[in-house]
């Protein structure tokens, strides 16, 4: 008997104990905003600028790829989604198809993930903030706290409150990559001078084509490319609050396919046509530096706004991620008990006090080290993206070969061309680990990355004895 005519009864009906008690107040716009606010953020706004200097027109190539590798772990995700909706997204599918371990690991590599994520979120809040005077007198670690005190605050009181937040931080995100995009498809129909240059197809053709300096450049920045796409995963934590799942997920996670064509690939392209690829440098947004050549007044101070508003966005969806995590891992005993306590509005408050207590440590990075607190924990951020990411596709690949043996029967929203695809995935992830070797930041974290194993290992055996599944079992029987 195939997969196709598998009768719905031989389908694994695996519940999740994490999941009760959330009140399911994520709307259709909500998880769409979400899906597209997780592809958008400051590696497009900021990052984009550094890249094309150092890689030239070919950036677009290497959006396009990552990109790709980027849906495929995410519609893994949806298609896990729809066997199951879960709060405790890919953590619960871990347990599921790999075992407490496999949650274990899949867990602690997203807090560290998003904790870490978190420190650089609220830096580059104060950094942002200092851009305008009023902010210069006040202390980076002063500002860092206010930002993280302020999100905390809102993240507790209701998941309909963070939907709406995170709502809104998208509409600013998108609604400015929009005008820009408008903007600057006049000023290429126009041919409308920028600098002394003509927009058109023609600068890139003529400042070295595609690859001006050469195909080593374009290979090196993959493993800086792929964290721009970090947190597109978070709509699989979202899908567990909302109320018909199965309807508004299929269409939230296929968006993300033609949103990462059309502001990555798309505005990257426009760049190049506007400006030389030269002209973009690493300390400024691509965005500004068109802008500021066309002597736009207040441009760096709108795209400072914005590039403020995708960092509190972050900080905003990794408080709410790692709550839902931590309080599903809590009930299993890979977590700490309080981890799994929830205040009256539903909201699991342990898991976001313990996200924002490494947070508050980050402010102490901001005010020891100011200068250095972005890099060092975005080394850590990295890890912790790479081995969430695995984890997702390793769940799916073990989910496809449970629905071969008949155990389970895999929705009609599926990853295409299975298993293929999850084996190229693993492979593109193993690749990203191997070029963070040939960069000085990526040097760090693969150092960093014995001790990150040495960790949970140790904690593995501190937390073994306190696994409980009767929790579990119990949800499944019912």
């Amino acid at each position: 008997m195939t997969e196709e005519t598998l009768p719905a009864t031989a389908e694994a009906d695996t519940a999740d104990a994490g999941d009760a008690g959330y009140r399911k107040a994520l709307k259709s716009r909500h998880i769409n905003m979400i899906a597209i606010g997780g592809a958008i953020g400051t590696g497009l706004f900021l990052g984009a600028g550094g890249r094309l200097a150092q890689a030239g027109p070919a950036l677009a190539i290497v959006y396009a790829v990552c990109g790709l590798f980027a849906f495929f772990v995410v519609r893994s995700l949806g298609e896990l989604i729809l066997h199951r909706p879960s709060s405790g997204a890919f953590v619960s599918y871990a347990r599921e198809f790999m075992g407490e371990k496999g949650a274990y690991v899949a867990g602690w590599m997203h807090f560290l993930n998003w904790s870490t994520t978190g420190i650089a979120d609220i830096t580059a809040i104060a950094l942002y903030a200092h851009f305008w005077s009023f902010f210069t007198p006040i202390p980076q670690w002063v500002l860092a706290l206010i930002a993280l005190a302020v999100v905390v605050s809102l993240n507790l009181v209701s998941v309909k409150l963070f939907g709406e937040m995170e709502f809104w931080f998208s509409i600013v995100k998108v609604a400015a990559l929009v005008l820009f995009l408008i903007v600057g498809i006049v000023l290429l129909v126009t041919q409308h001078p920028i600098d002394g240059h003509v927009p058109g197809p023609q600068l890139i053709a003529d400042h070295g084509g595609v690859f001006p300096a050469g195909i080593v450049p374009m290979i090196l920045i993959v493993q800086g490319v792929v964290f721009a796409y970090a947190s597109c995963e978070l709509v699989g934590v979202a899908a567990g609050e909302t109320e018909n799942p199965k309807a508004i997920v299929p269409k939230a996670i296929n968006s993300i396919m033609w949103r990462i064509a059309l502001f990555y690939v798309g505005s990257v392209v426009l760049l190049a046509m506007l400006l030389p690829w030269n002209a973009y440098t690493a300390d400024q947004s691509p965005f500004v530096t068109v802008l500021a050549k066309l002597g736009v007044p207040g441009a760096d101070s709108i795209m400072n706004l914005v590039v403020l508003t995708a960092a509190l966005s972050s900080l905003n969806s990794g408080l709410y991620s790692t709550g839902r995590i931590l309080r599903s891992m809590s009930l299993a005993g890979s977590a700490p008990k309080f981890t799994g306590v929830m205040n009256r509005n539903q909201v699991p408050y342990g898991g976001i006090l313990l996200t924002s207590s490494v947070c508050v440590v980050g402010v102490g990075l901001n005010y020891v080290v100011p200068k250095d607190a972005f890099e060092i924990v975005l080394n850590f951020a990295a890890v912790g993206i790479l081995g969430t990411w695995a984890i997702i596709v390793l769940s799916h690949l073990l989910f496809v070969r449970k629905a071969k043996r008949g155990e389970v029967t895999r929705p009609h929203f599926r990853l295409p061309f299975s298993p293929y695809t999850e084996i190229a995935t693993l492979a593109f992830l193993a690749a990203v680990v191997v070029l963070m070797g040939f960069d000085k930041t990526g040097r760090i974290t693969l150092l960093a990355l014995p001790l990150i194993i040495a960790a949970l290992v140790v904690g593995w055996f501190v937390v073994r004895k306190r696994i409980d599944m009767s929790a579990f079992d119990k949800a499944e029987a019912s």
